[in-house]
């Protein structure tokens, strides 16, 4: 699928060249696939009601085999400079691309789940090229944006062990790797949550983090929620809403491997799998461009890492003890987005005591990047001006 050969344009040896080569067998496989799935029978008026809607999936599946095309998407993630290195016997595969500006920031960007490098395509040349997409070269940014431990082109062969702490000692360990001895680091959900771990590490050279979530919710202390504001109490009904039909949390929290062969075997398993996040449990279904969603379960699915992507939930629910506990001290900026779940302050500045920048806006989703890069990309400008 892939190839890969030992170079030294970092300066380092232990990292290795990657471009993407999809085997052709491999894609005709899977629009076989798609055109034998066996649907199942479902209440006519469900909707969305039990899950994705049977009749959104078959759309998109039908689209999928018949008119989406990956080698164009392949073609276009073959224009970013693609490594591979492996850290703590994981392999990690990212693309790293520098700015041509000399005084670019170093910025670490990770996906969540079920997302992958495909989230941040359409950040990287507005973020790494400000001079030639109508912005400012002064806020230039080098960009590493690496495949979680067990997500995409990083592959399924993943110890266990993988927790959010693990990873975020592996991105400090690469981005020194790669010669940056100052950096920032952003991400959304999971994301989110080694951006905040890294906080919390607080490794030498680590300037400010920026997240798109802080999951920090109510202590169970009655003085918390005396003069919570009405607007507040929403947030936490809507959250509240969230947790009810996030059933994927439960499942990869407890039997990972269990819901793996389904989705392993079938590709509009995946597919729907996939789909429940990204539309919101369907409240927000088609905000993402079609091709650049399906690019990403695309990536799923070649790579065969349904189970050791969604094993991520069950290491965190049962963490080795790697961990860093404490408040996150790092100077950190926040934006919530209006189709997102949404942090509330007062339980974010308890656990996160340095938060300088918090913003919120009336769109965008948990996967902002994709569906409102034209709000995150001076968000992201804005916060990390600070440190340069």
């Amino acid at each position: 699928m892939t190839r890969a050969r030992t170079i030294n344009s970092e300066g380092n040896a232990e990292i290795q060249s990657f471009r993407i080569s999809v085997a052709q067998n491999d894609l005709e496989d899977l629009r076989y696939r798609l055109s034998r799935t066996r649907w199942p029978e479902t209440l006519g008026e469900a909707g969305w009601k039990y899950g994705v809607s049977l009749d959104y999936v078959k759309e998109l599946a039908v689209y999928w085999e018949k008119e989406y095309d990956w080698r164009t998407f392949e073609a276009r993630l073959n224009e970013y400079p693609q490594f591979i290195t492996n850290i703590d016997g994981a392999n990690i595969h990212f693309l790293h691309v520098r700015s041509p500006e000399p005084g670019a920031f170093p910025l670490l960007l990770t996906h969540a789940w079920p997302s992958s490098i495909v989230e941040f395509l359409e950040l990287i040349g507005p973020l790494s090229d400000p001079r030639n997409h109508g912005g400012d070269p002064a806020q230039a940014f080098h960009l590493v944006i690496p495949s979680v431990p067990g997500f995409g082109f990083s592959g399924p062969d993943l110890e266990s062990g993988w927790d959010i702490a693990r990873i975020s000692k592996a991105w400090d360990v690469l981005m020194k790797r790669l010669g940056y001895m100052e950096y920032g680091a952003h991400g959304s959900d999971c994301g989110a949550l080694v951006s905040r771990q890294l906080g919390i590490q607080k490794p030498e050279g680590l300037r400010g983090i920026h997240v798109l979530q802080l999951f920090s919710f109510p202590s169970g202390d009655p003085a918390e929620m005396a003069d919570l504001s009405e607007e507040d109490q929403g947030k936490l009904q809507f959250l509240a809403n969230f947790h009810q039909r996030a059933g994927f949390n439960s499942i990869q929290s407890t039997r990972p491997q269990t819901l793996s062969y389904g989705l392993a075997d079938s590709p509009s398993g995946q597919l729907a799998w996939i789909a429940d996040l990204f539309c919101g449990f369907g409240d927000h279904v088609d905000f993402i461009d079609r091709d650049a969603f399906l690019t990403n379960v695309t990536l799923y699915w070649l790579t065969n890492t349904a189970e050791s992507s969604s094993r991520l939930y069950y290491e965190n629910a049962h963490n080795h003890g790697q961990e860093t506990h404490g408040p996150n001290t790092i100077p950190t900026g926040v934006a919530v987005f209006g189709d997102d779940f949404k942090s509330i302050r007062r339980f974010a500045e308890r656990d996160n005591t340095n938060i300088v920048q918090w913003t919120e806006f009336k769109r965008g989703t948990h996967f902002a990047a994709m569906d409102a890069p034209d709000l995150l990309i001076p968000e992201l400008q804005s916060f990390f001006q600070r440190f340069r």
